[in-house]
């Protein structure tokens, strides 16, 4: 589900994969009827996880919103776990904050996105109470930065990893594989090997 309906880069680059487990549509959560529609597609796919990417201005929505949500996964009884990307300014950590107050029994794990900088640079993060209040219940992730160079090929063709792989030239598929390895730890992390 891709909410970033101005600018749905998730979605273009997966809609057009023919695998028997994947749907992709676009959802625009901006009112109410966008939360409905969302959680009425989630309850389609019962068995599924559902990945969200959400667009940076559903800040106020999410405040005005978010019950319709909680309420229609408790009733579902599913889960909403969050990872959340950061950057080192003001903005990623103020957004995450507010989220915390829209769902503050939600599960987030915050990504520290490396193509930022090492950890040790996300200085605005590592000292505030958002990290605090995030380590009760989630963990505090390194996503590992991507050479330029598998990141300009996914992101100006508008391509999947998988979709992207066989096109690339030799170092820039092994560059993508070594980027694959180290996400998909950060992943298992979490989950585990089920993943």
């Amino acid at each position: 589900m891709d909410t970033d309906t101005d600018n749905p880069d998730v979605y273009k680059a997966y809609k057009d994969l023919a695998l028997p487990n994947l749907a992709c549509r676009m959802n625009s959560l901006d009112d109410a009827d966008g939360w409905a529609d969302l959680l009425d597609a989630v309850q389609n796919y019962p068995e599924h996880s559902i990945v969200i990417n959400a667009a940076a201005r559903t800040k106020t929505s999410t405040a005005s919103h978010g019950d319709i949500m909680k309420e229609a996964l408790r009733e579902m009884q599913r889960d909403l776990i969050i990872f959340w990307v950061i950057n080192r300014y003001r903005d990623s950590i103020e957004l995450l904050h507010s989220f915390q107050q829209s769902f503050p029994d939600v599960t987030i794990h915050v990504c520290r996105n490396l193509y930022f900088g090492e950890p040790e640079r996300f200085d605005l993060y590592n000292n505030s109470k958002a990290k605090e209040t995030v380590e009760k219940t989630g963990r505090t992730l390194d996503f590992p930065a991507v050479a330029n160079r598998v990141m300009d090929w996914l992101y100006s063709k508008r391509m999947s990893i998988r979709a992207a792989h066989p096109e690339m030239p030799l170092g820039t598929r092994a560059e993508l594989q070594r980027w694959r390895a180290r996400y998909a730890e950060m992943f298992t992390s979490v989950f585990g090997e089920k993943l």
